[in-house]
């Protein structure tokens, strides 16, 4: 256990940082299970949300939540698979 205030003090900042970044990784698989929903419905608002999934890996890529190479693969195999789903429904 922590012993001087300041050690104290940084072990509360720890905690509400980790609450914080577990929240933005749940966000992030949340939206990319709509996106994938969406495609298998073929709805056609997968662009809006692909959109909103780039925003939240951007903001978790500038966190330093997640790597940025880890948050780029993720987009591109997620907009991957969006246009595969287009290229399905135009033919």
């Amino acid at each position: 256990m922590a012993n001087t205030k300041s050690a104290k003090k940084n072990v509360v900042k720890s905690e509400k940082r980790r609450l914080k970044n577990l929240a933005r990784k749940t966000a992030i698989k949340t939206a990319m299970k709509k996106v994938v929903v969406a495609i298998e419905a073929k709805s056609a608002n997968v662009d809006i949300l692909l959109s909103d999934v780039a925003a939240k890996l951007a903001r978790a890529k500038s966190k330093n939540v997640l790597h940025p190479r880890t948050a780029s693969r993720k987009l591109s195999r997620l907009a991957k698979r969006v246009n595969a789903s287009k290229k399905e429904l135009a033919v």
